[in-house]
């Protein structure tokens, strides 16, 4: 079964990153498009998948269009019930179905207040009562998910609910939001995920800035994982003569540790410069 799958800017859209996610934590395939968010009105040039107005949305080989990111994730784990998208014990399946309902309709003063930004870190933002319940909430939902089965995701393994709430986190951590112990331990499992992490590097790169996210505040380090010192060089001799990813010709390099690293085409040189250990191929490279 072939899929097509397409999203908003990877930096910004909190909802293409759930679909994302659920597609490449579970391994299923599909070719990724994308519709940027500052381009025009994105249901226009959705006009070729109807009923589609929205990003995400999935496009199935079979003519099926899926334009919702909790109807992706049940369309995905019917059509691939061995990918596990749901726990298989029923109370904790119940659960990430429940956790994932409240997060698809629900939060809307943090959604409003704290815009998804994977491309900064703020250090000052003073978030107003009605996130502070958001907060709450989000605080004794995961407190008892974590506490009912065990962590670190909210229902034992990698779920739904993971994926939903992982922009949550982003959230979290972008805007220094004021959590306890718990959610915080959380937050950090998100940041150090290598899905989330992959995520994030080419959202570092790919697109451009959109001013109307961007909030007045002082900003600081991002608060994830600090990425190994590459950089990108204009040229150099290479330790490998083809792309770990594409296996093409390599034309672009970086370097790391002294050492200098080709790729097929700028994109994958700066992914990959952006957060060199999200990306096993590299690292085996690396490591070799």
């Amino acid at each position: 079964m072939a899929y097509e799958l397409i999203l908003g800017d990877r930096a910004y859209s909190s909802w293409s990153l759930r679909a994302w996610l659920l597609l490449e934590r579970y391994g299923i395939p599909a070719d990724v498009r994308f519709v940027r968010l500052g381009d025009g009105k994105v249901a226009e040039r959705l006009a070729a998948y109807p009923p589609a107005r929205s990003v995400p949305t999935l496009v199935a080989d079979d003519g099926a269009v899926i334009c919702d990111s909790l109807a992706i994730a049940e369309e995905l784990a019917t059509r691939h019930p061995d990918a596990g998208l749901w726990p298989d014990i029923p109370r904790a399946r119940a659960m990430s179905r429940s956790l994932s309902a409240e997060m698809h309709s629900g939060f809307a003063a943090l959604r409003e207040g704290c815009p998804m930004n994977l491309r900064c870190a703020y250090k000052d933002y003073v978030p107003s009562e009605d996130v502070l319940n958001d907060l709450a909430r989000i605080e004794t939902i995961w407190a008892h998910a974590l506490d009912a089965f065990g962590g670190p995701w909210l229902c034992g393994g990698y779920s739904v609910a993971d994926a939903f709430f992982a922009p949550v986190a982003a959230r979290l951590a972008g805007y220094g939001l004021p959590v306890g112990s718990g959610a915080r331990s959380y937050v950090e499992a998100h940041l150090a995920d290598p899905a989330f992490r992959r995520w994030r590097a080419m959202g570092l790169v790919d697109g451009p800035d959109l001013a109307r996210i961007a909030r007045d505040h002082a900003r600081c380090a991002w608060p994830g994982p600090v990425p190994l010192p590459a950089v990108a060089a204009d040229s150099g001799r290479s330790e490998n003569a083809k792309c770990p990813y594409s296996g093409r010709p390599v034309a672009h390099f970086l370097e790391l540790d002294g050492r200098i690293f080709g790729f097929c085409n700028p994109f994958c040189r700066d992914k990959t410069v952006a957060d060199p250990e999200a990306w096993p191929a590299f690292m085996d490279l690396f490591q070799a």
